[in-house]
């Protein structure tokens, strides 16, 4: 069964992914900063990461996204450097800002917008999971 690793801090939104991805067989932890969220990566290696952009501080998933791609050969995380993210956002629908997945700022696989469309989300999931 697939691990998902949710860091996300509103317990709505998490119950939100959980439903549909537990339906369809997929193992879901969670955790709900960035700190924790690390910490979790190591004790559980996910098959994927779903990461919010705004926790504990409005960058909080930016930081953690470049923490876990650090390319550093000495950096702790480097054994999930090749984890697929999925970082959620709503900036998209609360600002014009528009961005993308970039490997020197935004290391991250793919984003799933919120309000969460169950069905985009299992779509990009399995995708990202398969390979």
């Amino acid at each position: 069964m697939p691990k998902i690793l949710v860091i996300e801090d509103d317990p709505d939104m998490v119950a939100a992914l959980r439903m549909p991805l537990e339906a369809n067989g997929y193992e879901l932890f969670t955790a709900s900063t960035g700190e924790e969220g690390l910490q979790k990566v190591k004790e559980i290696e996910p098959d994927l990461i779903i990461l919010d952009v705004m926790m504990e501080t409005t960058t909080a998933g930016f930081q953690v996204s470049l923490q876990l791609r650090n390319p550093g050969p000495d950096s702790e995380y480097a054994a999930y450097r090749d984890v697929p993210i999925l970082m959620l956002t709503a900036i998209h629908t609360t600002t014009s800002l528009r961005f993308g997945p970039d490997e020197a700022y935004l290391p991250v696989d793919d984003f799933v917008d919120k309000p969460i469309d169950p069905d985009e989300l299992l779509e990009k999931v399995g995708a990202l999971i398969s390979g």
